[in-house]
């Protein structure tokens, strides 16, 4: 973890005067709940242990203290119970913010976070909207097991009606998030448990990140490589290696994937004539395979090889932290990839 934590290879997007303020990713989500509570009072916090305990990830500090125990709720051990409830008081005019403490727990709430959130302006013919933001913990990387280490977007990323942001960083973090908590749609706001201690440039008062939007952490000629949330310091860490081997890679941070930025990427692809996509989801139906689809249909003349994948291995993820690390995509994973696409293995 102390790689991501630290890196210095990572180049932050923001260039808003009084950016030099460094706090942890943690902290950049708080901030930007509490500005929106204290701008909107229709936005409030629920879920498990987020009140009297700070939040199991301590992501709500100080916040049942300020905005009191009507706007931070803690919740019983119901995912399905307060998601509904939840999305109820969004068709009625609230706009809540549910934290699961790990995404892997919001698989038994899949009946409303699935079938009625993303479809309820649809099947009532414009008249209930459903303004919520759902939040939380997602990804292995922290010695979890199986069964708690879900990267959902692999799954979820196939529902219409849906936005899915994964910031990178605590600058993007706070931006996206008060843009997520303004959007009139769902927003699945997946944060990485090995990123909310990192620390990073957040510009103090008002700044939002639009959707869609990706940023270009590292520019480059030889081969572009994408990705989003955590994966995007293992590329930037790849891309130093690759540099020494004159290998000259453009590093493109997603940063949501509903919606996707595909001009951004594909204007990359174009220039590069090579592509990575690396996806900590399983390979199989994932955000990544859809990427490197639509790269191989809009950039189909531009490329020199095929898009190359980067992904978890398709095994249920081990514990063994030695075993967890090569699971998942890697610094070495992506410089084999970037050899093989760019023909200099």
């Amino acid at each position: 973890m102390s790689a991501v934590m630290s890196n210095p290879l990572f180049r932050e997007p923001l260039t808003i005067a009084g950016a030099a303020r460094e706090i942890e990713f943690r902290d950049a989500v708080r901030e930007a709940m509490c500005e929106e509570m204290r701008r909107d009072k229709r936005v409030y916090l629920l879920g498990e242990e987020v009140a009297q305990y700070d939040g199991a990830y301590k992501v709500s500090k100080g916040m049942l203290a300020e905005f009191g125990a009507a706007r931070v709720v803690d919740t019983p051990i119901s995912e399905s119970g307060f998601s509904g409830m939840a999305i109820g008081s969004a068709m009625l005019g609230l706009r809540p913010i549910v934290e699961f403490m790990s995404w892997s727990f919001s698989l038994v709430a899949a009946d409303p976070i699935l079938n009625n959130a993303p479809k309820m302006l649809y099947m009532s013919g414009g008249q209930y909207g459903c303004p919520i933001v759902f939040r939380g913990n997602d990804g292995a990387g922290g010695q979890l097991g199986s069964t708690h280490s879900w990267s959902v977007e692999g799954l979820f990323s196939n529902v219409p009606g849906v936005k899915i942001v994964i910031p990178s960083n605590p600058a993007d973090a706070k931006g996206l998030m008060k843009t997520a908590i303004r959007d009139d749609d769902p927003v699945f706001f997946l944060e990485s448990e090995r990123l909310l201690s990192m620390k990073g440039h957040v510009p103090e008062g008002e700044y939002l990140i639009p959707f869609g939007h990706a940023a270009i952490r590292r520019a480059g000629k030889d081969c572009t490589i994408c990705s989003w949330g955590r994966p995007v310091h293992f590329c930037m860490e790849a891309a130093e290696i690759l540099a020494n081997e004159g290998i000259d890679c453009e590093v493109i941070d997603l940063r949501t994937i509903r919606p996707l930025d595909l001009p951004t990427v594909v204007a990359s692809v174009r220039k590069t004539s090579a592509a990575v996509v690396v996806d900590q989801s399983w390979s199989f139906a994932s955000p990544g395979s859809e990427l490197a689809a639509q790269i191989h249909r809009h950039c189909f003349d531009d490329l020199d090889n095929f898009v190359h994948r980067v992904h978890s291995d398709d095994v249920p993820t081990p514990y063994a932290v030695a075993l967890e690390q090569e699971y998942l995509p890697n610094v070495r994973k992506i410089c084999e990839a970037v050899r093989s696409a760019t023909y200099r293995a």
